[in-house]
């Protein structure tokens, strides 16, 4: 019996010590999970905070696009955005990194040329450019087209748009524009800022109904190809093509227009296009464009509440590469397309040179593309060109030019735009 009772206080005992301990762990189990939740409403709050500071960002840029907007407006410039492309795989091997370009600030290039002297010793020779936007070889095309959504959104609003690509053949022009040859659909990621530009068009067209906006849109493709005009989605019949100016409005006789009402329709009329334009292999690029593109929506809105009216065109470009006939290798009708090139951006240049020199006479009717691009380069347009830039090396003296003639298209003056209304 004595035993049993030793045993019993025992397990009493130990009993008590368990119910102590398993105390003790309820309490640290308790303190740990008010631990885990204050730290958790901590990492909510910091989550929200960052949330915020996000949106803010994003805001403050969306004010900072807006402002610049109306300032370049306002000076009546032709904006032009620089553009780099990255090296590709092959020239990797070849060149290493990009030692002759320098990015200083997000609206700033320099071109470093490195020579030697007569005595032997290295000098190095610096050529500072400043544009609106510099875009640098890691840029994706997401950002390049966030920073021209507010000039897209414009045509909406009754204004007429023109954007263009402008810069040696190889240089990414082509790319820039439309993205890839094989796209993996409308939301491919490498898409460019023609398919981006239509996508935005529709969806903020969409969100306006709510205001009582309505829209009807029609488009045609137009390529220029030595010196003549086509119609890219045209059924291949050749007819006569003619451009008419008319109280700041330009049409082209003959050219389809279709009417669209969504995305897609658009989109498979690019690939019809892109199917049917002009393209060759030179030495400079194996699928050169050898010829100029004219992508363009015309836009008309009603306003069913206000009894507004509002007529919006956005003109797309992909202008062919300019090449040296040296270095391009062209015989025959390669030959024929490369003079005609650099004639049509030849004539191009005189008239931007005409425009800052306010000259009273602007040769526009030099050439199919600048008497295309009349109302554009000295009309009621808001109007941006990419100057794109080939980061090899062995361009440095096409990248030089190309600089040299965006600076000067920056500096070109064709006033206000004004906004189309009936």
């Amino acid at each position: 019996i004595a035993t049993q009772s030793a045993s019993q206080l025992a397990m009493e005992s130990e009993n008590k010590m368990l119910k102590i301990q398993l105390d003790q762990f309820s309490d640290k189990e308790k303190q740990q999970a008010l631990k885990i939740q204050e730290m958790e409403q901590k990492q909510t709050q910091l989550l929200q905070s960052v949330a915020e500071m996000e949106e803010k960002l994003r805001h403050e840029e969306m004010v900072r696009r807006q402002l610049h907007n109306t300032i370049q407006e306002l000076k009546g410039n032709i904006r032009v955005f620089c553009r780099v492309r990255p090296l590709m795989e092959s020239e990797k091997a070849e060149v290493g990194e990009i030692a002759h370009l320098s990015f200083a600030e997000e609206t700033s290039i320099e071109l470093i040329q490195s020579m030697e002297s007569a005595s032997g010793s290295k000098l190095s020779k610096s050529y500072p450019f400043t544009f609106d936007k510099v875009f640098q070889p890691e840029s994706t095309q997401k950002q390049v087209f966030e920073e021209i959504s507010q000039l897209v959104q414009s045509a909406l609003d009754g204004y007429n748009v023109c954007i263009f690509a402008y810069g040696q053949t190889g240089s990414g022009k082509t790319f820039t524009m439309e993205g890839p040859g094989e796209m993996d659909g409308p939301n491919d990621q490498k898409q460019g800022m023609i398919p981006r530009a239509v996508q935005q068009i529709f969806q903020v067209s969409e969100k306006l109904q709510e205001k009582g906006w309505e829209y009807q849109m029609s488009c045609q493709y137009l390529e220029i190809y030595n010196e003549t005009l086509r119609d890219l989605l045209g059924n291949g019949t050749d007819k006569k093509y003619d451009i008419k100016h008319d109280k700041g409005k330009t049409t082209v006789t003959e050219a389809n227009v279709i009417s669209v009402s969504n995305s897609s329709q658009v989109f498979d009329l690019l690939k019809k296009a892109s199917a049917n334009r002009a393209v060759a292999s030179t030495n400079c690029n194996e699928r050169s464009s050898r010829s100029h593109s004219v992508f363009t929506l015309f836009l008309t809105g009603s306003n069913s509440i206000t009894q507004e009216q509002c007529q919006g065109t956005l003109n797309l470009i992909d202008l062919a590469g300019s090449e040296r006939l040296s270095s391009s290798g062209s015989t025959g009708d390669r030959l024929k397309e490369t003079q005609a090139i650099n004639k049509s951006l030849s004539c191009l240049g005189d008239v931007i040179f005409a425009l800052s020199n306010k000259e009273n006479h602007i040769p526009y009717r030099n050439s199919k593309l600048t008497y295309l691009l009349q109302n554009s380069l000295g009309g009621n347009s808001k109007t941006l060109m990419f100057v794109n830039v080939s980061p090899m090396p062995a361009s440095f003296q096409e990248t030089l030019c190309s600089l040299r003639f965006a600076t000067k298209v920056n500096s070109c003056q064709i006033g206000t735009a004004k906004r189309q209304t009936k």
